[in-house]
């Protein structure tokens, strides 16, 4: 099958979407398909539009303009892209959205308006955004567009906003492998946390703080450290804040750093912590409990879909039930370990080789 991948967000870019798109490309390579993907995302050197180049077998068509900090954004791109999949043999386009997505937005109106048979995911949680996005949505699925999300809270939010079409649940798939179990960790002190994500506000990096500020407040000094691996806008603002409020000896900013340094982080760790409640699926949480820790996280997130109260986790519904699942988790090494235990010997289902016979139902179903 020759699959069109189109998104605003790829590699190099580091996020949610960027990783799966990225993964999803070279795994249907793997399988036996022919991908290419269009993207508004610029390459590591910030090559100019038109750019084409081969990652993970996959060809990329880099379609971005020169603008500030790299956005990916151009709204000349839809008639190259137009003729391409009007003349290369596609069967099938794959389009990958989130909230604030005009390259994507831009595409499904193009490949719809070809009638190449369309398969559109997300990758967001709607909540607000849902009333003004829905007609946008209805106009895809009127010319044939099928519809998907990441997980049931996402999926939910995509059938309120258009009534009466089917959405299908498709997770971001990882491979276990890439994050190992480390040594389980007994009569460690300091308690060490850890998280994964952008510096940015749907991150809820700053709520955050005041969580660890409030935890480590109640368990006294010492107990807890916590490392943030990440990059993004609000790092300034967050390492005065860690100033402010005293947390210098607490929270370490690692910045951004590869895969294979972060599962060591994991392996190196005693729980992970998650804030974000608009988190459609929470990639970063599942590769983390995939290396056997316990994770903390919001219950009205895609978390939830993931991480088991009780089980391989503990979900609370708002920031003071984080505190309290910070503090127990830290105090309690026998609840911290029963967790461990079984999120080692728990394997995932969101394996790629599962991911990738379900994205291929989906393109079945949008006709290809």
């Amino acid at each position: 099958m020759k699959v069109a991948l189109l998104s605003d967000c790829f590699p190099p870019r580091t996020g949610g979407i960027e990783s799966q798109v990225g993964d999803l490309a070279a795994e249907l390579v793997r399988a036996g398909h022919e991908v290419e993907v269009f993207t508004a995302t610029p390459g590591a050197k910030g090559e100019p539009p038109g750019r084409v180049e081969v990652a993970g077998g996959a060809t990329v068509h880099r379609m971005a303009l020169p603008l500030p900090g790299g956005i990916p954004v151009n709204p000349l791109a839809p008639p190259k892209v137009r003729e391409r999949l009007r003349h290369s043999g596609f069967d099938v386009a794959h389009i990958h959205l989130g909230v604030v997505s005009p390259f994507a937005w831009d595409m499904a109106r193009v490949t719809t308006a070809v009638g190449l048979p369309t398969a559109l995911t997300f990758h967001c949680v709607l909540d607000r955004a849902g009333p003004a996005l829905g007609p946008l949505v209805r106009s895809w699925t009127a010319g044939g567009a099928v519809l998907s999300a990441v997980s049931e809270v996402a999926a939910r939010g995509i059938r309120r906003a258009v009534p009466g079409r089917p959405v299908a649940v498709v997770p971001n798939g990882i491979d276990p492998a890439a994050w190992p179990v480390g040594a389980m960790r007994t009569g460690s002190r300091p308690v060490r946390l850890v998280t994964a994500a952008r510096l940015a506000p749907r991150k809820r990096v700053g709520p955050l703080l005041g969580i660890l500020t409030s935890a480590a407040r109640r368990l006294g000094p010492g107990a807890v450290t916590f490392d943030v691996y990440g990059e993004g806008a609000l790092r300034p603002v967050l390492e005065r804040r860690i100033r402010t409020l005293g947390l210098s000896e607490v929270v370490t900013l690692r910045g951004e750093v590869p895969r294979a340094e972060l599962a060591r982080a994991y392996r190196g760790a005693d729980a992970y912590l998650s804030p974000a409640r608009l988190e459609a699926f929470g990639i970063a949480a599942l590769e983390a409990r995939t290396s056997g820790l316990p994770v903390i996280a919001r219950a009205d997130s895609g978390v939830s879909e993931v991480v088991r109260h009780g089980t391989s986790g503990l979900l609370a519904w708002d920031d003071h039930g984080l505190v309290d699942a910070v503090v127990r988790l830290a105090a309690d090494e026998t609840l911290r370990t029963r967790i461990a235990r079984h999120n080692t010997a728990t394997p995932t289902a969101s394996t790629w080789e599962r991911v990738v016979d379900l994205t291929l139902a989906e393109y079945r179903r949008a006709g290809a």
